[in-house]
């Protein structure tokens, strides 16, 4: 199974990695068209910074998942062939215990909708966008 592995001393807080996130969970799939998109596709990654230090947040699809133990509706689930765990939007109540559980900060209340958004993989490219597009490498794409 394969994860994305964030690399503190690589990363320099460019936030392209949310930009391509935004843009390929976007309709238009277009970064020149990002700015002007409405309503703005929400990213799934988040890079935090603290003075000269930065890093990338996102899912880190944990082997035992808090976020599905602390689901009350099934909405977040552990695909068994992957290993990544999913939302399903549809069975969302907007509750927000997985983000209150989540341990790294990587779920987010979706700006759209009452349901959560987090690290999907990218299941329609074919690598994560934010790994692809790292100018630094400071996210790895490795097997576990």
């Amino acid at each position: 199974m394969k994860r994305i592995v964030p690399i503190e001393e690589y990363c320099i807080g460019c936030g392209l990695c949310e930009i391509y996130c935004a843009t390929e969970h976007s309709e238009t799939k277009d970064v020149r068209r990002l700015p002007k998109y409405n309503p703005k596709p929400t990213r799934r990654i988040l890079v935090e910074r603290n003075g000269e230090t930065a890093l990338a947040l996102s899912c880190r699809h944990c082997q035992d998942a808090p976020c599905i133990a602390a689901c009350m509706t099934g909405a977040m689930s552990k695909d068994l062939e992957t290993g990544l765990v999913k939302v399903e939007e549809d069975k969302c109540v907007g509750c927000w215990m997985c983000i209150m559980v989540c341990p790294f900060g990587a779920i987010f209340r979706s700006e759209d909708s009452e349901s959560v958004l987090k690290c999907d993989f990218c299941p329609e490219s074919p690598a994560p966008v934010c790994v692809e597009n790292c100018p630094q490498e400071a996210l790895a794409l490795v097997e576990v």
